[in-house]
């Protein structure tokens, strides 16, 4: 469930770093993006999983809704020594917010924190009995010194995943940052970008550990068209699951990525 944030250099550009006014013009804000990634991951966890794939990542602004999302297509080389061989092969996440400054036509901001939605996410993945999540709450937009805008948002999760979880389940915490930190004369830029998801909460009755999380710490090299990156990911009883001997759960994953953008 990693996310590469790598597109988010455009909204970087195509945002100010002011309150969100949509008084005259609700689409006057509006902007898309889209980019392949091909990615290899080390000793992901859970499960310390080394796999190629590829991510169709995409997202923008269209009115009210705030959008992210992508496509994970596991093993895209169709290794049999893969750890994603005999897996499911597709991964799906998206992560509509809603604005309640565009919806109320209010500027609602205040302090630190420049816009306020209502936050959405779905994670899917290809089997019938797998991951099947739905997160809703309430997110922010906030202007962090140094980092500047930084996505905040703090769901409960409404969990029907392995068949056997029919309800709510706990809460999470996500905040995601793109950070240009060098820029060169070509025009290309080296960027710090990365985010935490941290839940909490969980029943007992489903998990071996009532939180858990991860957190991407990457630095990418970015130009008009490519992109070139590093990320380490850092976790802790990620989704809810005890780190044990048996499987880890908790440690350090590594990943490099390619990117094209469209």
């Amino acid at each position: 469930m990693r996310k590469t944030l790598l597109g988010l250099s455009t909204m970087v550009l195509a945002s100010t770093g002011f309150a969100a006014d949509y008084s005259d013009d609700i689409h006057k804000n509006d902007y898309s993006w889209r980019q392949f990634n091909l990615m290899y991951a080390f000793d992901e966890l859970p499960g310390e999983s080394s796999h190629d794939y590829l991510e169709i990542e995409f997202g923008g602004r269209s009115g009210i809704v705030d959008l992210y999302g992508y496509l994970d297509i596991f093993n895209v080389t169709s290794s049999d020594s893969s750890d994603k061989a005999d897996d499911d092969k597709m991964f799906l996440k998206l992560a509509p917010r809603f604005s309640l400054d565009g919806m109320t036509g209010k500027d609602l901001s205040f302090g630190a924190v420049q816009e306020l939605y209502v936050s959405t996410l779905f994670s899917l993945d290809g089997g019938q009995d797998g991951t099947n999540n739905s997160f809703i709450g309430l997110g922010a937009d906030v202007n962090v010194p140094w980092l500047g805008k930084v996505g905040m948002n703090i769901y409960s999760l409404y969990d029907k995943s392995f068949g056997n979880r029919n309800g709510w389940n706990g809460y999470q915490f996500s905040a995601n940052w793109f950070k240009p930190i060098v820029n060169f004369d070509n025009g290309s830029f080296l960027a710090y970008q990365g985010y935490v998801d941290y839940q909490f909460g969980m029943d007992s009755d489903y998990v071996t550990a009532t939180d858990g999380g991860a957190t991407f710490q990457g630095l990418y090299w970015h130009s008009k068209q490519y992109a070139l990156g590093y990320g380490l990911k850092i976790y802790k009883d990620v989704y809810g699951i005890e780190d044990s001997s048996g499987f880890k759960s908790s440690g350090v994953s590594h990943y490099i990525s390619a990117t094209y953008k469209f």
